[in-house]
Protein backbone atom coordinates (compact mmCIF):
# COMPACT_ATOMS: atom_id res chain seq x y z
CA UNK A 1 0.00 0.00 0.00
CA UNK A 2 1.27 3.31 -1.40
CA UNK A 3 2.05 6.08 1.87
CA UNK A 4 -1.12 7.81 1.97
CA UNK A 5 -1.17 11.92 2.82
CA UNK A 6 -2.95 13.76 5.22
CA UNK A 7 -4.60 17.48 4.80
CA UNK A 8 -4.26 18.97 1.94
CA UNK A 9 -2.43 16.49 -0.56
CA UNK A 10 0.98 14.77 -1.20
CA UNK A 11 3.47 17.40 -2.14
CA UNK A 12 4.16 17.00 -6.24
CA UNK A 13 7.28 16.63 -7.47
CA UNK A 14 8.61 19.39 -9.82
CA UNK A 15 7.34 19.08 -13.30
CA UNK A 16 9.48 17.44 -16.02
CA UNK A 17 11.21 19.48 -18.43
CA UNK A 18 10.33 17.02 -21.53
CA UNK A 19 7.84 17.79 -24.14
CA UNK A 20 5.16 14.96 -22.89
CA UNK A 21 2.74 13.77 -25.12
CA UNK A 22 -0.74 12.08 -24.87
CA UNK A 23 -1.90 8.67 -26.06
CA UNK A 24 -3.65 10.82 -28.85
CA UNK A 25 -0.26 10.75 -30.50
CA UNK A 26 0.03 7.02 -30.63
CA UNK A 27 -2.71 6.57 -33.24
CA UNK A 28 -0.48 8.67 -35.41
CA UNK A 29 2.26 6.58 -34.88
CA UNK A 30 0.58 3.49 -35.86
CA UNK A 31 -1.07 5.03 -38.64
CA UNK A 32 2.39 6.65 -40.10
CA UNK A 33 3.98 3.09 -39.45
CA UNK A 34 1.10 1.35 -41.26
CA UNK A 35 2.23 4.09 -43.96
CA UNK A 36 5.54 2.99 -44.06
CA UNK A 37 4.94 -0.28 -44.44
CA UNK A 38 2.50 -0.19 -47.04
CA UNK A 39 5.27 2.18 -48.92
CA UNK A 40 8.11 -0.70 -48.19
CA UNK A 41 6.08 -3.29 -49.51
CA UNK A 42 5.70 -1.21 -52.87
CA UNK A 43 9.14 -0.35 -53.38
CA UNK A 44 11.09 -3.45 -52.22
CA UNK A 45 8.82 -6.24 -53.24
CA UNK A 46 9.96 -5.08 -57.22
CA UNK A 47 13.28 -5.33 -56.04
CA UNK A 48 13.17 -8.37 -54.28
CA UNK A 49 10.94 -10.45 -57.32
CA UNK A 50 13.52 -9.08 -59.35
CA UNK A 51 16.82 -10.55 -57.73
CA UNK A 52 14.78 -13.74 -58.13
CA UNK A 53 12.91 -13.99 -61.22
CA UNK A 54 13.96 -10.84 -63.64
CA UNK A 55 12.65 -7.73 -64.71
CA UNK A 56 9.01 -10.01 -65.95
CA UNK A 57 6.64 -6.98 -65.13
CA UNK A 58 5.15 -4.06 -65.67
CA UNK A 59 5.92 -1.49 -63.18
CA UNK A 60 3.41 1.29 -63.82
CA UNK A 61 0.69 -1.16 -63.63
CA UNK A 62 2.39 -2.52 -60.10
CA UNK A 63 2.45 0.82 -58.96
CA UNK A 64 -0.93 1.64 -59.88
CA UNK A 65 -2.64 -1.42 -57.92
CA UNK A 66 -0.14 -1.45 -54.57
CA UNK A 67 -1.61 2.38 -54.41
CA UNK A 68 -5.22 1.17 -54.59
CA UNK A 69 -4.69 -1.43 -52.30
CA UNK A 70 -3.53 0.94 -50.09
CA UNK A 71 -6.83 2.89 -50.04
CA UNK A 72 -8.80 0.08 -49.01
CA UNK A 73 -6.72 -0.84 -46.54
CA UNK A 74 -6.77 2.35 -44.86
CA UNK A 75 -10.78 2.67 -46.00
CA UNK A 76 -11.04 -1.26 -44.20
CA UNK A 77 -9.25 0.31 -41.05
CA UNK A 78 -10.93 3.24 -40.97
CA UNK A 79 -14.31 1.87 -40.94
CA UNK A 80 -13.37 -0.75 -38.01
CA UNK A 81 -12.38 2.16 -35.90
CA UNK A 82 -9.05 0.72 -35.91
CA UNK A 83 -7.37 3.55 -34.64
CA UNK A 84 -9.97 4.47 -31.93
CA UNK A 85 -8.50 2.68 -29.21
CA UNK A 86 -4.63 2.24 -29.81
CA UNK A 87 -2.72 -0.39 -27.82
CA UNK A 88 -6.43 -0.87 -26.09
CA UNK A 89 -7.38 -4.15 -24.59
CA UNK A 90 -3.87 -5.34 -23.46
CA UNK A 91 -2.89 -4.69 -27.52
CA UNK A 92 -4.43 -7.63 -28.46
CA UNK A 93 -7.00 -5.53 -30.84
CA UNK A 94 -4.77 -4.59 -33.43
CA UNK A 95 -3.12 -8.15 -34.28
CA UNK A 96 -5.49 -8.78 -37.24
CA UNK A 97 -3.80 -5.75 -39.36
CA UNK A 98 -2.28 -8.39 -41.59
CA UNK A 99 -5.78 -9.77 -42.41
CA UNK A 100 -7.12 -6.17 -42.73
CA UNK A 101 -4.56 -5.62 -45.90
CA UNK A 102 -4.75 -9.08 -47.45
CA UNK A 103 -9.02 -8.61 -47.43
CA UNK A 104 -7.81 -5.16 -49.07
CA UNK A 105 -5.75 -6.96 -51.85
CA UNK A 106 -7.86 -9.47 -52.30
CA UNK A 107 -10.97 -7.27 -53.30
CA UNK A 108 -8.93 -5.13 -55.31
CA UNK A 109 -6.94 -8.34 -57.26
CA UNK A 110 -10.72 -9.63 -57.42
CA UNK A 111 -11.88 -6.28 -58.95
CA UNK A 112 -9.12 -6.44 -61.76
CA UNK A 113 -9.33 -9.79 -62.63
CA UNK A 114 -13.31 -9.49 -63.13
CA UNK A 115 -12.80 -6.73 -65.88
CA UNK A 116 -10.23 -8.99 -67.16
CA UNK A 117 -6.94 -6.76 -66.54
CA UNK A 118 -5.14 -9.54 -64.98
CA UNK A 119 -2.79 -10.54 -68.01
CA UNK A 120 -0.17 -7.78 -67.67
CA UNK A 121 0.27 -8.70 -63.61
CA UNK A 122 2.78 -11.13 -62.60
CA UNK A 123 1.15 -13.48 -60.23
CA UNK A 124 4.89 -14.07 -58.94
CA UNK A 125 5.42 -10.17 -58.06
CA UNK A 126 1.62 -10.13 -56.23
CA UNK A 127 2.64 -12.70 -54.21
CA UNK A 128 5.68 -11.23 -53.07
CA UNK A 129 3.95 -8.12 -52.21
CA UNK A 130 1.44 -9.94 -50.46
CA UNK A 131 3.88 -11.42 -48.37
CA UNK A 132 6.41 -8.83 -47.69
CA UNK A 133 3.96 -6.56 -46.82
CA UNK A 134 1.50 -8.62 -45.03
CA UNK A 135 4.79 -9.87 -42.76
CA UNK A 136 6.07 -5.89 -42.07
CA UNK A 137 2.87 -5.03 -41.14
CA UNK A 138 2.13 -7.28 -38.53
CA UNK A 139 5.87 -7.16 -37.28
CA UNK A 140 5.14 -3.84 -37.01
CA UNK A 141 3.01 -4.14 -34.51
CA UNK A 142 5.12 -5.58 -31.34
CA UNK A 143 7.93 -3.23 -32.81
CA UNK A 144 5.52 -0.09 -32.29
CA UNK A 145 4.58 -1.87 -28.92
CA UNK A 146 8.72 -1.87 -28.12
CA UNK A 147 8.74 1.91 -29.12
CA UNK A 148 5.71 3.03 -27.27
CA UNK A 149 7.16 1.34 -23.79
CA UNK A 150 10.75 3.43 -24.54
CA UNK A 151 8.94 6.34 -25.28
CA UNK A 152 6.61 5.95 -21.93
CA UNK A 153 9.49 5.02 -19.96
CA UNK A 154 11.57 7.62 -20.92
CA UNK A 155 9.08 10.20 -20.22
CA UNK A 156 8.00 11.36 -23.52
CA UNK A 157 4.66 9.81 -23.93
CA UNK A 158 1.64 9.68 -20.51
CA UNK A 159 -1.19 9.63 -19.20
CA UNK A 160 -1.00 10.55 -15.76
CA UNK A 161 -4.63 10.78 -14.16
CA UNK A 162 -6.85 11.41 -11.06
CA UNK A 163 -9.78 10.07 -9.98
CA UNK A 164 -12.06 12.21 -8.36
CA UNK A 165 -14.50 10.40 -5.88
CA UNK A 166 -13.66 8.84 -2.60
CA UNK A 167 -16.17 6.47 -2.51
CA UNK A 168 -14.37 3.26 -2.18
CA UNK A 169 -16.59 0.82 -4.60
CA UNK A 170 -16.57 3.60 -7.53
CA UNK A 171 -12.42 4.44 -7.08
CA UNK A 172 -12.06 0.49 -7.29
CA UNK A 173 -14.08 -0.03 -9.89
CA UNK A 174 -12.57 2.63 -12.26
CA UNK A 175 -9.08 1.49 -10.59
CA UNK A 176 -9.43 -2.17 -11.72
CA UNK A 177 -11.06 -0.89 -15.33
CA UNK A 178 -7.55 0.66 -15.75
CA UNK A 179 -6.10 -2.13 -14.80
CA UNK A 180 -8.04 -4.84 -16.99
CA UNK A 181 -6.65 -2.24 -20.17
CA UNK A 182 -3.08 -3.31 -19.24
CA UNK A 183 -2.22 0.59 -21.40
CA UNK A 184 1.42 0.98 -20.42
CA UNK A 185 0.84 4.72 -21.11
CA UNK A 186 -1.67 5.07 -18.22
CA UNK A 187 -0.30 5.61 -14.83
CA UNK A 188 -3.02 6.75 -11.53
CA UNK A 189 -1.69 9.67 -9.75
CA UNK A 190 -3.49 9.39 -6.60
CA UNK A 191 -7.51 9.82 -5.58
CA UNK A 192 -9.43 13.52 -4.75
CA UNK A 193 -12.16 14.11 -3.19
CA UNK A 194 -13.64 17.03 -0.87
CA UNK A 195 -16.14 15.21 0.58
CA UNK A 196 -13.39 13.36 2.80
CA UNK A 197 -11.79 15.62 5.55
CA UNK A 198 -9.43 13.25 6.79
CA UNK A 199 -8.22 9.53 5.36
CA UNK A 200 -7.18 6.87 7.36
CA UNK A 201 -3.60 5.81 6.92
CA UNK A 202 -5.26 2.30 6.00
CA UNK A 203 -6.94 3.62 2.67
CA UNK A 204 -8.48 0.76 0.44
CA UNK A 205 -6.63 1.84 -2.43
CA UNK A 206 -3.37 1.07 -4.34
CA UNK A 207 -2.91 4.91 -4.63
CA UNK A 208 -2.78 8.10 -2.26
CA UNK A 209 -5.24 10.47 -1.48
CA UNK A 210 -4.37 14.10 -2.74
CA UNK A 211 -7.09 15.74 -0.69
CA UNK A 212 -9.71 18.10 -1.95
CA UNK A 213 -10.32 20.40 -4.94
CA UNK A 214 -8.45 23.15 -3.75
CA UNK A 215 -5.04 20.62 -3.23
CA UNK A 216 -5.98 19.09 -6.39
CA UNK A 217 -5.74 22.41 -8.43
CA UNK A 218 -3.03 23.11 -7.17
CA UNK A 219 -1.49 19.56 -7.80
CA UNK A 220 -2.44 20.20 -11.65
CA UNK A 221 -0.93 23.36 -11.56
CA UNK A 222 2.92 21.80 -11.00
CA UNK A 223 2.51 19.87 -14.04
CA UNK A 224 2.36 16.11 -13.21
CA UNK A 225 -1.37 15.44 -13.64
CA UNK A 226 -3.09 15.39 -17.03
CA UNK A 227 -6.61 13.73 -16.57
CA UNK A 228 -9.01 14.18 -14.01
CA UNK A 229 -11.86 11.31 -14.05
CA UNK A 230 -15.01 12.16 -12.11
CA UNK A 231 -16.08 8.78 -10.94
CA UNK A 232 -19.42 9.52 -8.72
CA UNK A 233 -22.19 7.54 -10.41
CA UNK A 234 -24.96 9.69 -8.16
CA UNK A 235 -23.63 13.30 -8.76
CA UNK A 236 -25.78 16.27 -9.14
CA UNK A 237 -25.19 18.84 -11.91
CA UNK A 238 -24.53 21.38 -9.30
CA UNK A 239 -22.07 19.41 -7.98
CA UNK A 240 -20.49 18.65 -11.04
CA UNK A 241 -20.39 22.03 -12.53
CA UNK A 242 -18.59 22.98 -9.33
CA UNK A 243 -16.15 20.50 -9.78
CA UNK A 244 -15.90 21.65 -13.66
CA UNK A 245 -15.35 25.11 -12.40
CA UNK A 246 -12.68 24.81 -10.23
CA UNK A 247 -11.02 22.68 -12.74
CA UNK A 248 -10.96 25.27 -15.64
CA UNK A 249 -8.75 27.20 -13.33
CA UNK A 250 -5.59 24.57 -14.48
CA UNK A 251 -4.47 22.92 -17.80
CA UNK A 252 -6.61 19.16 -17.54
CA UNK A 253 -8.82 17.44 -19.27
CA UNK A 254 -11.92 16.41 -17.23
CA UNK A 255 -13.71 13.27 -17.78
CA UNK A 256 -16.82 12.01 -16.25
CA UNK A 257 -17.03 8.06 -16.13
CA UNK A 258 -20.81 7.27 -16.21
CA UNK A 259 -22.55 5.32 -14.16
CA UNK A 260 -23.55 2.76 -16.52
CA UNK A 261 -19.42 2.27 -17.25
CA UNK A 262 -19.16 1.95 -13.40
CA UNK A 263 -22.28 -0.62 -12.25
CA UNK A 264 -23.24 -1.68 -15.69
CA UNK A 265 -20.40 -2.18 -19.10
CA UNK A 266 -17.70 -0.13 -20.05
CA UNK A 267 -18.90 -0.98 -23.79
CA UNK A 268 -21.91 1.58 -23.76
CA UNK A 269 -22.05 3.69 -27.12
CA UNK A 270 -24.41 5.91 -29.20
CA UNK A 271 -26.64 3.74 -31.65
CA UNK A 272 -28.96 5.18 -34.15
CA UNK A 273 -32.50 3.66 -35.21
CA UNK A 274 -32.78 5.98 -38.36
CA UNK A 275 -31.71 9.47 -37.22
CA UNK A 276 -33.05 8.58 -33.42
CA UNK A 277 -30.41 8.56 -31.43
CA UNK A 278 -30.15 5.58 -28.36
CA UNK A 279 -27.66 5.14 -25.42
CA UNK A 280 -26.45 1.14 -26.14
CA UNK A 281 -26.11 -0.06 -22.61
CA UNK A 282 -26.05 -3.74 -23.65
CA UNK A 283 -25.26 -5.41 -27.05
CA UNK A 284 -25.57 -8.78 -28.32
CA UNK A 285 -22.04 -10.29 -28.23
CA UNK A 286 -20.18 -11.99 -30.95
CA UNK A 287 -23.26 -11.36 -33.66
CA UNK A 288 -23.14 -11.82 -37.67
CA UNK A 289 -20.28 -13.18 -38.99
CA UNK A 290 -18.33 -13.20 -35.45
CA UNK A 291 -20.85 -15.34 -34.33
CA UNK A 292 -19.92 -17.78 -37.41
CA UNK A 293 -16.35 -17.69 -37.31
CA UNK A 294 -16.31 -18.23 -33.40
CA UNK A 295 -18.62 -21.49 -34.09
CA UNK A 296 -16.39 -22.70 -36.82
CA UNK A 297 -13.00 -22.06 -34.36
CA UNK A 298 -14.71 -23.80 -31.60
CA UNK A 299 -15.91 -27.18 -34.18
CA UNK A 300 -12.65 -27.16 -35.86
CA UNK A 301 -10.52 -26.88 -32.70
CA UNK A 302 -12.72 -29.79 -30.79
CA UNK A 303 -12.66 -32.26 -33.79
CA UNK A 304 -8.75 -31.66 -34.04
CA UNK A 305 -8.74 -31.86 -29.83
CA UNK A 306 -10.38 -35.10 -29.62
CA UNK A 307 -8.27 -36.57 -32.40
CA UNK A 308 -4.93 -35.82 -31.51
CA UNK A 309 -5.76 -36.68 -27.52
CA UNK A 310 -7.49 -39.88 -28.43
CA UNK A 311 -4.36 -41.78 -26.81
CA UNK A 312 -4.39 -39.32 -23.85
CA UNK A 313 -8.39 -39.61 -23.13
CA UNK A 314 -8.32 -43.34 -23.81
CA UNK A 315 -5.54 -44.10 -20.79
CA UNK A 316 -7.04 -41.95 -18.74
CA UNK A 317 -10.57 -43.43 -19.35
CA UNK A 318 -8.70 -47.21 -18.68
CA UNK A 319 -6.94 -45.45 -15.34
CA UNK A 320 -10.11 -44.08 -14.04
CA UNK A 321 -11.84 -47.37 -14.74
CA UNK A 322 -8.68 -49.95 -13.11
CA UNK A 323 -7.97 -47.66 -9.75
CA UNK A 324 -11.81 -47.07 -8.35
CA UNK A 325 -15.07 -48.21 -8.86
CA UNK A 326 -18.15 -46.00 -10.61
CA UNK A 327 -18.03 -44.59 -14.36
CA UNK A 328 -15.59 -42.63 -16.59
CA UNK A 329 -17.70 -39.73 -16.89
CA UNK A 330 -19.13 -37.66 -14.21
CA UNK A 331 -21.85 -35.37 -15.27
CA UNK A 332 -22.92 -31.86 -13.58
CA UNK A 333 -25.80 -29.55 -14.55
CA UNK A 334 -24.18 -26.39 -15.14
CA UNK A 335 -25.24 -22.76 -16.52
CA UNK A 336 -24.65 -22.44 -20.42
CA UNK A 337 -25.38 -20.05 -22.86
CA UNK A 338 -28.73 -17.52 -22.35
CA UNK A 339 -28.13 -18.92 -18.40
CA UNK A 340 -29.83 -22.50 -20.10
CA UNK A 341 -28.78 -25.73 -17.96
CA UNK A 342 -26.62 -28.22 -19.48
CA UNK A 343 -24.72 -31.32 -18.63
CA UNK A 344 -21.06 -30.37 -18.79
CA UNK A 345 -18.83 -33.82 -18.99
CA UNK A 346 -15.99 -34.21 -16.91
CA UNK A 347 -13.57 -36.99 -16.25
CA UNK A 348 -14.36 -38.67 -12.44
CA UNK A 349 -11.97 -37.54 -9.94
CA UNK A 350 -13.49 -38.08 -6.91
CA UNK A 351 -14.94 -41.22 -5.58
CA UNK A 352 -18.84 -42.10 -6.68
CA UNK A 353 -20.15 -41.77 -3.18
CA UNK A 354 -18.82 -38.52 -1.89
CA UNK A 355 -19.69 -37.05 -5.57
CA UNK A 356 -21.48 -33.38 -5.36
CA UNK A 357 -23.37 -32.73 -8.30
CA UNK A 358 -24.82 -30.16 -7.23
CA UNK A 359 -21.37 -28.15 -6.79
CA UNK A 360 -22.34 -26.26 -3.63
CA UNK A 361 -19.72 -27.82 -1.86
CA UNK A 362 -16.24 -26.85 -3.50
CA UNK A 363 -13.08 -28.79 -3.76
CA UNK A 364 -10.22 -27.71 -1.15
CA UNK A 365 -6.56 -28.38 -1.04
CA UNK A 366 -6.36 -31.90 0.21
CA UNK A 367 -9.89 -32.76 -0.12
CA UNK A 368 -10.57 -36.76 0.86
CA UNK A 369 -13.76 -36.65 -1.60
CA UNK A 370 -10.52 -36.64 -4.85
CA UNK A 371 -9.02 -40.34 -5.75
CA UNK A 372 -5.33 -39.91 -5.78
CA UNK A 373 -5.56 -40.35 -9.94
CA UNK A 374 -7.93 -37.35 -9.97
CA UNK A 375 -5.45 -35.52 -8.05
CA UNK A 376 -3.62 -35.58 -11.28
CA UNK A 377 -5.70 -35.05 -13.42
CA UNK A 378 -7.11 -32.32 -11.94
CA UNK A 379 -3.84 -30.77 -11.28
CA UNK A 380 -3.66 -30.50 -15.30
CA UNK A 381 -7.02 -30.25 -16.26
CA UNK A 382 -7.19 -33.39 -17.78
CA UNK A 383 -10.59 -33.65 -16.02
CA UNK A 384 -11.92 -30.92 -18.29
CA UNK A 385 -11.14 -32.73 -22.00
CA UNK A 386 -14.72 -34.56 -22.15
CA UNK A 387 -15.89 -31.04 -22.40
CA UNK A 388 -14.47 -31.32 -26.16
CA UNK A 389 -17.35 -33.23 -26.86
CA UNK A 390 -20.01 -30.57 -25.87
CA UNK A 391 -18.37 -28.13 -27.47
CA UNK A 392 -18.84 -30.05 -30.61
CA UNK A 393 -22.47 -30.61 -29.37
CA UNK A 394 -22.15 -27.09 -29.62
CA UNK A 395 -23.48 -25.93 -25.84
CA UNK A 396 -19.86 -24.98 -25.05
CA UNK A 397 -16.97 -22.84 -26.99
CA UNK A 398 -13.39 -23.58 -26.27
CA UNK A 399 -12.16 -20.50 -24.80
CA UNK A 400 -15.29 -18.40 -22.58
CA UNK A 401 -16.77 -17.42 -19.14
CA UNK A 402 -16.12 -21.28 -16.91
CA UNK A 403 -19.43 -22.89 -16.66
CA UNK A 404 -20.35 -23.16 -13.29
CA UNK A 405 -22.47 -25.35 -11.19
CA UNK A 406 -26.12 -24.23 -10.83
CA UNK A 407 -25.84 -24.11 -7.04
CA UNK A 408 -21.91 -22.81 -7.03
CA UNK A 409 -21.39 -20.89 -3.65
CA UNK A 410 -18.78 -18.52 -2.70
CA UNK A 411 -18.49 -17.54 0.80
CA UNK A 412 -22.36 -18.35 2.16
CA UNK A 413 -23.79 -16.96 -1.02
CA UNK A 414 -24.83 -18.31 -4.11
CA UNK A 415 -22.72 -16.57 -7.14
CA UNK A 416 -25.78 -14.80 -8.58
CA UNK A 417 -26.65 -13.10 -5.35
CA UNK A 418 -23.02 -12.63 -4.38
CA UNK A 419 -21.66 -10.74 -7.42
CA UNK A 420 -24.06 -7.72 -9.17
CA UNK A 421 -24.31 -8.54 -12.80
CA UNK A 422 -23.37 -12.42 -12.42
CA UNK A 423 -25.56 -13.62 -15.32
CA UNK A 424 -24.38 -11.24 -18.23
CA UNK A 425 -21.48 -13.63 -18.14
CA UNK A 426 -23.63 -15.93 -19.74
CA UNK A 427 -24.22 -14.09 -22.94
CA UNK A 428 -21.89 -16.40 -24.68
CA UNK A 429 -21.58 -20.07 -24.50
CA UNK A 430 -18.96 -21.39 -21.23
CA UNK A 431 -16.12 -22.18 -22.18
CA UNK A 432 -13.41 -24.97 -21.47
CA UNK A 433 -10.83 -21.98 -20.22
CA UNK A 434 -11.13 -18.57 -19.96
CA UNK A 435 -9.31 -15.21 -19.56
CA UNK A 436 -10.15 -15.10 -16.03
CA UNK A 437 -8.50 -18.69 -15.15
CA UNK A 438 -5.06 -17.24 -17.20
CA UNK A 439 -5.25 -14.34 -15.01
CA UNK A 440 -5.03 -15.96 -12.10
CA UNK A 441 -7.96 -17.44 -10.94
CA UNK A 442 -8.21 -20.63 -11.55
CA UNK A 443 -9.01 -23.21 -9.16
CA UNK A 444 -10.91 -21.99 -5.78
CA UNK A 445 -13.07 -19.16 -4.98
CA UNK A 446 -13.28 -18.84 -1.59
CA UNK A 447 -13.79 -14.78 -1.17
CA UNK A 448 -16.20 -12.73 -3.12
CA UNK A 449 -13.55 -10.08 -3.89
CA UNK A 450 -12.26 -12.63 -6.33
CA UNK A 451 -15.25 -13.98 -7.16
CA UNK A 452 -16.01 -10.18 -8.30
CA UNK A 453 -12.69 -10.34 -10.00
CA UNK A 454 -13.34 -13.04 -12.22
CA UNK A 455 -16.69 -11.85 -13.33
CA UNK A 456 -14.83 -8.93 -14.27
CA UNK A 457 -12.79 -10.88 -16.42
CA UNK A 458 -15.16 -12.81 -17.75
CA UNK A 459 -17.13 -9.33 -18.73
CA UNK A 460 -14.09 -7.91 -20.16
CA UNK A 461 -13.34 -11.27 -22.31
CA UNK A 462 -17.13 -11.15 -24.00
CA UNK A 463 -16.83 -7.32 -24.88
CA UNK A 464 -13.06 -7.35 -26.43
CA UNK A 465 -13.57 -10.80 -27.98
CA UNK A 466 -11.32 -11.45 -31.34
CA UNK A 467 -9.76 -15.12 -32.97
CA UNK A 468 -6.20 -13.26 -31.57
CA UNK A 469 -7.34 -13.23 -27.95
CA UNK A 470 -8.77 -16.88 -28.01
CA UNK A 471 -5.59 -18.15 -29.23
CA UNK A 472 -3.16 -16.18 -26.97
CA UNK A 473 -5.86 -17.73 -23.80
CA UNK A 474 -4.99 -20.81 -25.11
CA UNK A 475 -1.55 -20.46 -25.69
CA UNK A 476 -1.20 -18.82 -21.84
CA UNK A 477 -3.55 -21.81 -20.37
CA UNK A 478 -0.98 -24.64 -21.80
CA UNK A 479 1.70 -22.60 -19.90
CA UNK A 480 -0.10 -22.36 -16.78
CA UNK A 481 -1.07 -25.80 -16.85
CA UNK A 482 2.91 -26.75 -16.58
CA UNK A 483 3.53 -23.46 -13.67
CA UNK A 484 0.35 -22.97 -11.44
CA UNK A 485 0.06 -24.27 -8.23
CA UNK A 486 -3.06 -23.00 -7.17
CA UNK A 487 -5.46 -25.92 -8.78
CA UNK A 488 -5.89 -28.96 -6.51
Amino acid sequence: MLKVIEGAGAQAEPASRKYRFTSNVIATIILGVDLLCLTLGALLSPVAYELIRGPQYFIEQHVNVAVIVGVNFFLIRLSRDSYAHPMGRGGDSDQAVAFEFLLAAMLVFVTIWQLGQAKPFSTGLALCYLGLTAGMLFVSRFVVRKLIFYLVRAGHIGQRIVIYGADEASSERVLRLLELERLPYVSVVGIADDRTKRIERNTPWSVPFLGGLEALVGRIGRGDVDMVIIALPMISQARLDQITEALQLVSVDICLMPREALDLSQQYSMRFIGSLPLFALWQRPMRDFNRILKAVEDRVLALLGLILLSPLLLLTALVIKLTSPGPVLFRQQRFGFNNVKIQVLKFRSMHVDRQDETGAERTRRGDPRVTLFGRLIRRLSIDELPQLVNVLRGEMSIVGPRPHATLMMVGDSYYVDAVRGYAARHRVKPGITGLAQVRGLRGEIGTIERAKRRVEYDMYYIENWSLLLDLRIILETVWRLIWDRDVY
